[in-house]
């Protein structure tokens, strides 16, 4: 069963306030979507990734892997990194999806591509200085095209600024690789070189680009956004424009975080990790998948703090539990439009729930991605099948409320 506890602010106040900011301009009106409520969120079922390996070396598999998911409406597939090791990239078909509380139940899914390393070489061309690991970020399809991020694990000094790459779609095909580029933000690539979604048509002109690019929860906090991070950029500038032109749409700081990082909340804190981002054609609502830390923070190793679940030293916050972030896209707007700064943006709710075949205490979620077609959201939730991660989906259900948004300039630039 999937159950949501929605956290909300009064929404005829939201529309009041969100619309007054904006009512000032001499601009015509249109209509624009719905916020998505706690019963917009539909449980569909799951399904078993491919067990095996696919490509001929050890790790191409998706043992303890099952990150950075994107959907692939030519294939109706995702592609997604396997092991954590390699960061090698694959594809797998999507099955027809079960709604049972037996494993065995679940139809497992097929590789369409082997796990291959997409970037050709260049993964650590984000820090070539760093002896850290680099990791993809974020995932995205578009036509012939897979555009990705990648980011150095631990850049302790916030040198990396280089974060986004383009491939050709077709994996078994070398030297398409177009990377490692930077977006023109202002600094370290830790804000901008992780997750991704597409921003639906209605909203590219307002927001100011077609997609959404951003990090949150990685280690050495002061390089990264202390909450949940979207800039607006057009991926398809990837590899033609250097710099890649952004706009800051919502991110925190130390010195402004979404909340207190050292402290014990629901919202934010240091055990929390932000693994995912959809945005619902539709609605006006973003979404953030994550888990959050909910018990008392500590540093140090598991035994000390008192952590069954993770295993690693860092951060610990047991109990942890997963997480929705639900933001309007009318406060971005408005970050956009100058009235708010970044971090004054601030969610609508954050929901929790609970999924089938949860062994795993750690309570991450590895990716999120959106089929607009059909309104599913794919999200990998790993350990669930041994060591093997399960694909759950989520179906989004509209209501048909809408409120009046200033039409944008016809002139407007999306760089």
């Amino acid at each position: 069963m999937f159950f949501v506890r929605f956290v909300s602010l009064n929404l005829a106040k939201i529309l009041t306030l969100s619309c007054a900011l904006l009512l000032g301009s001499n601009l015509s009106a249109q209509p624009v979507e719905p916020i998505l409520q706690q019963t917009d969120l539909q449980y569909v079922g799951a399904f078993r990734v491919p067990s095996g390996n696919f490509g001929g070396q050890k790790t191409d598999t998706l043992l303890n892997g099952g990150h950075n998911l994107a959907y692939n409406p030519s294939n109706n597939s995702l592609f997604m990194v396997g092991h954590p090791v390699e960061q090698l990239v694959g594809e797998i078909g999507i099955p027809s999806v079960v709604n049972s509380t037996s494993l065995s139940a679940l139809n497992r899914a097929t590789v369409l591509q082997n796990f291959v390393d997409v970037t050709e070489g260049h993964i650590r061309d984000v820090d070539p200085t760093s002896s850290e690991a680099s990791l993809i970020g974020g995932l995205l399809v578009s036509g012939a095209k897979l555009y990705g991020t990648s980011y150095s694990y631990y850049d302790s000094d916030a040198s990396a600024i280089l974060s986004h790459f383009a491939s050709g779609k077709n994996l078994n095909v070398a030297g398409d690789f177009q990377g490692m580029y930077r977006l023109n933000t202002f600094g370290a690539a830790g804000y901008v070189a992780g997750l991704m979604a597409w921003i639906p048509p209605q909203w590219q002109s307002y927001l100011g680009g077609t997609a959404i690019t951003g990090q949150c929860c990685i280690p050495i906090t002061r390089r990264t956004s202390v909450g949940p991070a979207a800039f607006s950029f057009n991926p398809t500038d990837i590899g033609n424009v250097d710099p890649v032109p952004a706009t800051p749409l919502l991110y925190y700081t130390l010195t402004n975080p979404l909340r207190d990082n050292q402290s014990q909340n629901d919202v934010y804190n240091a055990g929390t990790y932000i693994e995912g981002v959809v945005f619902p054609v539709g609605s006006r609502t973003i979404l953030f998948f994550g888990r959050q830390g909910t018990g008392p923070l500590c540093y140090g190793d598991a035994a000390a703090c008192s952590d069954p679940a993770e295993v690693n030293k860092g951060y610990h916050a047991y109990p942890y539990r997963h997480q929705i972030w639900a933001y309007d896209a009318l406060d971005l707007l408005a970050v956009k439009n100058g009235t708010k700064n970044p971090w004054d943006v601030q969610p609508y709710g954050t929901w929790t729930f609970t999924l089938p075949f949860d062994n795993d205490g750690r309570k991450r979620i590895y990716g999120a991605a959106y089929d607009p077609s059909t309104q599913r959201i794919f999200i990998t939730k790993p350990y669930s099948d041994g060591d093997l991660p399960i694909v759950h989906v989520l179906a989004v259900k509209l209501n048909k409320a809408t409120v009046t948004l200033p039409a944008a300039p016809s002139n407007l630039s999306l760089k």
